[in-house]
């Protein structure tokens, strides 16, 4: 029996690695004092302050656009190239090609697109960003629908054509109805996605219009602050209570498969 508990050291300890730092970043973003390190006693100043800084709500304004926009098309490119690729192709270098972009490297992509952008002569901006973040967006929104369509009961759709039913009627009545659940969680991972991204955003966002993970790289640049932390704290509760929230709805769509 000892020998069996101590299998599960390494697994604790591993998340013992893993979480206390962010244990640590939640609890001094409660500090009274200007001390990063040092905790002096519970206050909510620095949400305050945070709220009150007017370049990190432009932050806040324009990562909110970028992953509004991310997600509606993420969700409907996404959803189309899983039901294309279920349905009708049977290719597995088109799946492959299909879900690159969720695989590649953020650099490598940020880095490619940025060129694209500049032989094309596209101006930088938070379209730029938008389309950028699209680009991955659709790739896992594309894999977590098309789980959804590998355990969807088909008959219902052969039924619906055989009753002469159009393939668009199908679609809207049949289809996007049994993938709903699926399309959601899609839909919410790539608005973390988004809200979080860094690497490409740098890349490709104009200077006058950065991203909210941007303005977070340029404070700590010039050392982490108490506001820092209540600023990542604040990130971090929406990142675990949307994946949450979208893990919840793919064990839905699991159940209902």
């Amino acid at each position: 029996m000892p020998r069996r508990r101590l299998i599960y050291v390494p697994f604790w300890a591993t998340y013992v690695f893993l979480y206390t730092p962010i244990v640590v970043l939640v609890v001094m973003s409660f500090n009274s004092g200007k001390s990063p390190y040092v905790f002096q006693g519970v206050s909510l100043k620095w949400y305050g302050e945070l709220a009150a800084d007017a370049t990190v709500r432009q932050g806040l304004v324009n990562t909110l656009i970028v992953a509004a926009g991310t997600t509606v098309l993420s969700t409907v490119l996404g959803t189309l190239l899983a039901v294309g690729m279920a349905r009708h192709t049977r290719s597995r270098l088109l799946d492959a090609l299909g879900l690159l972009p969720a695989v590649l490297p953020d650099l490598v992509l940020a880095i490619g697109l940025l060129v694209f952008y500049s032989t094309v002569r596209m101006t930088l901006g938070l379209h730029s960003v938008i389309l950028a973040h699209t680009v991955f967006g659709m790739a896992f929104v594309a894999a977590v629908v098309r789980t959804r369509l590998t355990h969807a009961d088909t008959s219902l759709e052969e039924a619906s054509r055989d009753l002469g039913a159009s393939p668009l009627t199908t679609f809207t009545r049949i289809t996007l109805p049994t993938l709903a659940p699926g399309i959601a969680a899609g839909a919410l991972l790539a608005f973390t996605l988004s809200i979080d991204e860094f690497v490409i955003a740098f890349f490709t966002a104009a200077p006058t219009e950065p991203t909210l993970p941007i303005v977070i790289y340029s404070m700590v640049r010039f050392g982490v602050t108490p506001e820092i932390n209540a600023l990542a704290t604040i990130l971090l509760a929406v990142s675990f209570t949307v994946v949450i929230v979208a893990q919840r709805m793919t064990r839905l769509t699991e159940s209902l498969s």
